[in-house]
């Protein structure tokens, strides 16, 4: 399985980016992101960025990867993970979440 992780941006040349985040430290491509800055959140798939991410956006995706951490070492999170599983959704929600709302 392959998770995106939200990494930011510490310094940058054409093409590569030395980023950081989640205990981890390592230079990737952004050929696919473009121009990127110091500073910058990147969301980093196997050594290359994929999205530059908002600075709220990349907490949400940290946040969730917390949640996903607690779950697999078996402990209790007590975090509102800010959505709902498919099988928890009304009828309305499922057509609003695959685009077929009225």
């Amino acid at each position: 399985m392959c998770i995106g992780l939200p990494m930011q941006v510490s310094a940058a040349r054409p093409g590569r980016a030395t980023v950081h985040g989640r205990g981890q430290r390592q230079e990737v491509d952004t050929a696919l992101v473009g121009e990127v800055h110091p500073g910058d959140w990147l969301l980093v798939f196997l050594g290359a960025a994929r999205e530059v991410l908002s600075a709220e956006r990349a907490a949400e995706v940290n946040d969730l990867l917390d949640l996903l951490d607690a779950a697999t070492r078996g402990r209790q999170h007590d975090a509102d993970p800010g959505f709902a599983l498919p099988s928890h959704m009304t009828l309305q929600q499922l057509a609003a979440l695959s685009g077929s709302a009225p």
